[in-house]
């Protein structure tokens, strides 16, 4: 393909991307306005004036995409998968991290041509590096949910010990976060806050679970709220509710431990055909560039490197047991 052709058909896609990242930041700057408004007015006591509703997005006045921004929630969402991860990054930066990556990876790809063809190369590597960025901001999540998993049961349990102190819940809630380390600690401090700044503590629970989205948090928000309706003793419950997820901690890790054997197969079973490759390189290099420049040849080696990665995520959704 012809290079010139190449900078015609991405210059106009990295234009519409620059365009599509700025209006997402756009949308994202308003919607933290007008939470951090919302906030203010509940605890100062106003009521919202019906003139402050104007602030939303007129329909007829904006533009497609930042219509279609709008409607899909996908910046928002963005923010949410991040926030989650523990991370000071915005989608803007996340986007383009992204956009860069694949650029790059098309580059490499369309050089070193390891599928045996120029455009399924350059797409292949192009999507591989540009799903790195996101692949680490989810290691990131799933390890700092993993940590909060783990700490919470002790959060519980501290809960329990200052209400029965004689301390009221949002106070409990205070020394939680200032005593315990992150990421419990950064939670309980976040949800303290916004309940102290006057927003109700239903809606400050919901923002909660909305931040860690784990099974064991959403028991306990049902649980201390179901006793703001129907009363009882809150202390005696979050201790029950404490030993439950530790038990369920430990039947996760039981049955972690019985499919370690199905998990070392798989990772072997993914190696050892690149190692194999590896090693055909190293001893006699002609015997696979033969294949290589085979038309045939070709479409073998691109159909085995998919079906590799296709039964590597096969295995990987056979050994994931949930709990």
């Amino acid at each position: 393909m012809n290079p010139w052709l190449i900078g015609l058909i991405f210059l106009p896609l990295f234009a519409a991307m620059l365009v599509a990242i700025s209006l997402g930041g756009r949308f994202l700057e308003e919607q933290s306005r007008r939470r951090v408004k919302g906030i203010l007015r509940a605890a100062s006591g106003e009521e919202a004036a019906p003139e402050e509703t104007s602030i939303l997005l007129d329909r007829h006045e904006e533009d497609a995409l930042t219509a279609l921004l709008a409607e899909s929630k996908l910046p928002g969402r963005m923010a949410s998968f991040i926030q989650q991860a523990g991370l000071d990054w915005s989608v803007t930066r996340l986007a383009t991290m992204t956009f860069v990556a694949f650029l790059l990876g098309l580059i490499l790809g369309w050089k070193l041509q390891p599928l045996g063809f120029q455009s399924l190369s350059a797409l292949g590597f192009g999507l591989l590096l540009g799903c790195l960025p996101y692949v680490f901001v989810r290691h990131k999540r799933n390890k700092r949910l993993g940590e909060f998993e783990e700490q919470f049961p002790d959060a519980l349990d501290f809960l329990a010990r200052s209400m029965r102190a004689g301390h009221a819940f949002t106070i409990s809630l205070d020394m939680m976060g200032q005593e315990s380390p992150d990421p419990v600690g950064q939670e309980f401090r976040t949800l303290f806050n916004e309940q102290n700044l006057g927003a109700p503590i239903e809606t400050a629970l919901e923002n909660f679970g909305r931040r860690v989205p784990l099974l064991d948090v959403r028991l306990f928000i049902s649980t201390v709220l179901l006793q703001r309706q129907t009363g009882g003793n809150l202390s005696e419950v979050l201790v029950r509710l404490g030993y439950i997820i530790r038990e369920r901690f430990r039947l996760k890790g039981h049955v972690r431990a019985v499919s370690a054997h199905g998990r070392l197969t798989a990772l072997i079973l993914s190696i050892l055909p690149i190692a194999l490759v590896l090693g055909l390189m190293l001893v006699a290099p002609g015997y696979l560039k033969a294949l290589a420049n085979d038309p045939d040849g070709k479409w073998l080696i691109a159909g085995s490197i998919v079906g590799q990665i296709l039964a590597y995520f096969i295995m990987r959704r056979i050994i994931d047991i949930k709990i």
